[in-house]
């Protein structure tokens, strides 16, 4: 995936076809992530008892003084009433302005000069009010206030701990999901060619795996499922309006066309703002990782000055373009703030003159000023949640660019067994080309007996690794064919042909951990005896010795702490502790100490022992004793034969050798 491609992705906010790609992954937590839900729907049921229970509180209990009493003659054994100066009362909601056709009698609480009395409605009964008489009037609201603070204090306990329990579950459903896909990018990576991993700059992948995947967390956890909780207390909320009261709850709804105007131009001016600014940071990382690579040839040609000039330049366009960002993000929060203090504004005024006017009572206005505020929060955190959706449409996207390709290197659906690999070696009109047409090998052709070590040599760009890596089909050639022991390759199980080819290149690469790891690379097969047994039969154990762990010496990333020379040494025990029947060396003695050449010049005659060998020639001393050497130009063969028949034609092996003996000894009339 280029530059350009990552960044049209940036400016797609939602895309459903990944998001359907996207939920594959989150299928085998469907359980999980249903029990989020139903969990998430009980959650915003208890916050929307919360004004509910005050509203009752207010209107039933501490207001509830304020309602009609009626005197009953005939006290039932299962009614519950208030006794005051002999009268039996029982509260009733609402005023009544005439006397029950009963008979009953009829109260109202009246407050005049600091005193309450009790008259009845036709006013021929006055009773006045002791404090006693007081508490007793109330005594059933504190008992119900008591119940409902206690009913109150279970919601909110029971809201914590389902909230604790959900959000729990949310966060290892989709730490799982992004695991499950961390693991599938990673061994979709491990399946792709080498020719893959040459297109694709290492730091890029490294995004991928690690930013990219943590973007997809953000959004299964805090957008995905979280949605749901919008929707219930959206919905939840107007519906416990409209059964509170009609009216109030339309002019509640009165300001919703301006919030779907101002979050459609949000939507459009964020968008455009979130893709010009990670665009700019891409191509702030591209120029920043460029000049740390390169730091060396800045310094050496004093472009410091012109270097920072153009990062300053880089710099500040992001820096532009973030600002432009902040200031559509800076402004909808604000708007929908004012939109809300002005819904605010216009329930207070009507709910306020009902209040007034007796239509509405005062626990409704106080229930719909907290469900307005309820209403409000989830627009409120849609910035958040539209820049994590952003950002995780454009990760999936470059994610699943890279699931899409798919790998250079096929295997057939039934390989064929190889059994035991004798190691007959044989290149049959082989062309090969990295790209298009530009052929590396040219109609190349030629065979390996088993046992024997054939060599390869030639100029820079010959195609000496090419046939390399050929064999160990990390490419794969576009004619020709390649067997071995009469089978080609291409039939054969990957896995099967690495495990029997081993490989030792110039440069080593070297994995955290200890030095025993990195010679069995966690083979639980390969014991320590084996180790150290390999270790000394390479002259690898002499400096692995004085190593203050030994074998369990801890090892830098890349093996900073080694040598080449010694690296080498490892990199020679690690293919004979894994013993394969074809050995590949590709320049491995090329960049070495004197004295580290000398124990490899020992080591490898005992490496080459028993097994097919190619080897990949810098020093040409290395090779005198090959069965047969081929020498490259171009990509054909030009020569094959020994050490002194190729010397005896005097072709291009014997200049090669000459201008490396000239190197070596400062004279060329030695050669023989």
């Amino acid at each position: 995936m280029d530059h350009f491609q990552e960044e049209q992705t940036l400016g797609k906010a939602y895309d459903g076809r990944l998001m359907r790609r996207l939920l594959k992954y989150a299928k085998p937590y469907w359980a999980l992530i249903t029990l989020c839900v139903v969990l998430l729907l009980v959650i915003a049921v208890t916050d929307l008892a919360r004004p509910y229970l005050v509203k009752v509180a207010i209107d039933d209990h501490i207001l509830g003084s304020d309602m009609s009493y009626v005197h009953i003659a005939e006290v039932m054994d299962d009614e519950e009433l208030i006794t005051i100066q002999g009268y039996s009362l029982r509260r009733e909601k609402g005023v009544v302005d005439e006397p029950d056709q009963s008979g009953r009698l009829r109260f109202e609480l009246v407050r005049k000069e600091g005193q309450q009395f009790l008259q009845s409605t036709e006013g021929d009964v006055v009773l006045t009010l002791s404090p006693e008489d007081i508490r007793e009037l109330r005594r059933v609201d504190r008992v119900a206030i008591l119940r409902l603070g206690v009913l109150l204090l279970i919601v909110v306990s029971v809201g914590f701990a389902l909230n604790y329990i959900q959000a729990y579950l949310l966060q290892f459903t989709g730490q799982r999901i992004v695991f499950d896909i961390r693991q599938a990018v990673f061994k979709h990576l491990e399946s792709m060619a080498l020719s893959f991993f040459d297109r694709n700059p290492v730091g890029r992948l490294v995004t991928r795996v690690t930013n990219d995947t943590q973007n997809l967390h953000e959004m299964y956890t805090a957008v995905l499922v979280n949605l749901f909780k919008d929707i219930f207390m959206i919905l939840g909320i107007i519906v416990v309006m409209f059964r509170l009261d009609v009216r109030l709850a339309w002019v509640s709804m009165a300001t919703l066309p301006l919030i779907v105007v101002i979050t459609a131009i949000f939507r459009i001016k964020a968008r455009a703002a979130y893709r010009e600014t990670r665009v700019r940071l891409a191509r702030i990382n591209a120029t920043f990782a460029e000049n740390i690579a390169g730091m060396r040839l800045v310094q050496i040609f004093r472009q410091e000055r012109r270097k920072f000039k153009e990062f300053d330049d880089v710099n500040r366009s992001h820096y532009r373009a973030s600002m432009q960002e902040l200031k559509v993000f800076a402004i909808f929060r604000p708007s929908i703030e004012l939109v809300y203090s002005l819904a605010v504004a216009i329930l207070i005024w009507v709910g306020g003159g009902q209040l007034l006017r007796g239509i509405v009572d005062f626990g409704v206005l106080y229930a719909f000023v907290n469900y307005l505020e309820l209403f409000f929060r989830p627009i409120n955190d849609l910035t958040e949640k539209y820049n994590i959706m952003q950002a995780s449409m454009a990760s999936a996207e470059r994610i699943f660019l890279i699931l899409d390709e798919p790998p250079a290197i096929k295997e057939i659906d039934n390989p064929k067994p190889m059994g035991e690999v004798k190691g007959h070696i044989e290149f049959r009109n082989v062309w090969f080309a990295y790209v298009g047409e530009d052929w590396v090998l040219r109609d190349v052709s030629f065979t390996v007996e088993p046992g024997e070590t054939v060599a390869f040599v030639g100029a820079t760009g010959a195609g000496k690794s090419t046939i390399m890596n050929l064999l160990s089909r990390f490419y794969d050639i576009q004619k020709g064919q390649i067997l071995i022991d009469g089978q080609d390759i291409k039939e054969l199980s990957l896995a099967e042909l690495r495990r029997n080819v081993g490989l030792v290149m110039q440069d080593v690469f070297m994995f955290s951990g200890t030095i025993g790891e990195n010679i069995r690379l966690n083979n639980p097969e390969i014991g320590m005896e084996r180790v150290e047994s390999v270790a000394r039969y390479v002259n690898a154990h002499h400096f692995i010795e004085a190593l203050p762990k030994q074998y369990e010496d801890p090892v830098t990333e890349r093996g900073s702490t080694l040598s080449s020379g010694q690296r080498q040494l490892i990199a020679f025990a690690r293919a004979l502790a894994y013993d394969p029947a074809i050995l590949i060396l590709d320049e491995a003695t090329a960049s070495i100490d004197t004295e580290t050449e000398a124990l490899i010049q020992d080591a490898l005659p005992k490496l080459l022992t028993g097994r097919t060998s190619l080897v990949v020639a810098h020093r040409l001393s290395t090779i005198q004793d090959a069965d047969t050497i081929i020498v490259l130009h171009r990509g054909k063969i030009r020569e094959q034969g020994t050490h002194q028949e190729l010397l005896a034609q005097k072709g291009l092996y014997y200049n090669l050798f000459l201008l490396q003996y000239k190197d070596d000894f400062g004279d060329a009339e030695g050669v023989s």
